[in-house]
């Protein structure tokens, strides 16, 4: 019974100093690093356009630097999924995906501070960087007969049918046989952020991005092919300061 009391009150004394700490965090919107996690939707994406790492330093009390890493699907905005006779749904057309990796350095200069315990803090912000683009085949399963398939890349002088076509192939298929695309990217953004504690935060960034690259890139090779790529585009974060 003793040690059942000892436990309890140890339970209660702990909890009585996370209450406290967090009380002290409300309204505190002092910190000097932040690292934030975002998931990101654009023009040039599909349901989810990516994911994106930011970590943050306090340079004065009005402007921070920061280091980023970005993993983005590109398309081609002429891209249209149809049915097939399974069920399934595949981009006629498509001959390739873009998956392009930016690592990015950038300033964010606070344009409105939080009011204690309430509003919206919102800041502006550019970054710049390279881009490292991979090239990977799409593939997809093709009915050669009534009772054969095959799964392969795409190629329009092979695959005129599309309601030969069955669906695609796996997920990551062919990665191993990308090939590589070097560029840089430039991004502008607004960013709000929500909450009341300085430990963590939620915001939501919206910005504008171009995006080149030092080649066509042929994504659908009977239509027009770009290099740079523009887009408009929403993230949320979530993440953690100190």
């Amino acid at each position: 019974m003793d040690k059942l009391k000892f436990t309890l009150l140890l339970l209660l004394f702990s909890l009585a100093i996370d209450a406290r700490a967090q009380r002290e965090d409300i309204g505190n919107y002092d910190y000097d690093k932040e690292y934030m996690f975002g998931i990101n939707k654009n023009t040039n994406g599909g349901l989810i356009g990516g994911f994106v790492f930011k970590a943050g330093t306090r340079i004065d009390d009005m402007q921070f630097s920061f280091w980023a890493i970005e993993l983005s699907n590109v398309k081609n905005p002429k891209e249209e999924r149809y049915p097939t006779v399974l069920g399934n749904s595949y981009i006629f057309g498509k001959s390739n995906y873009l998956y392009s990796i930016r690592p990015q350095y950038g300033r964010e200069i606070i344009l409105f501070k939080k009011a204690p315990n309430q509003g919206v803090q919102v800041s502006a912000l550019a970054a710049v960087g390279p881009s490292f683009g991979l090239i990977a085949p799409y593939y997809i399963e093709y009915a050669v007969n009534r009772v054969e398939t095959v799964t392969e890349q795409y190629d329009a002088s092979k695959h005129q049918s599309r309601y030969n076509i069955m669906g695609t192939g796996r997920l990551f298929e062919g990665l191993g046989q990308s090939e590589f695309a070097f560029g840089g990217n430039l991004k502008a953004a607004i960013n709000f952020e929500f909450g009341v504690f300085r430990s963590n935060a939620t915001g939501l960034e919206l910005g504008y991005m171009v995006e080149g690259f030092t080649k066509e890139i042929p994504l659908i090779p009977t239509t027009e092919n770009r290099q740079l790529f523009q887009s408009a585009y929403f993230t949320f974060f979530y993440g953690f300061r100190r």
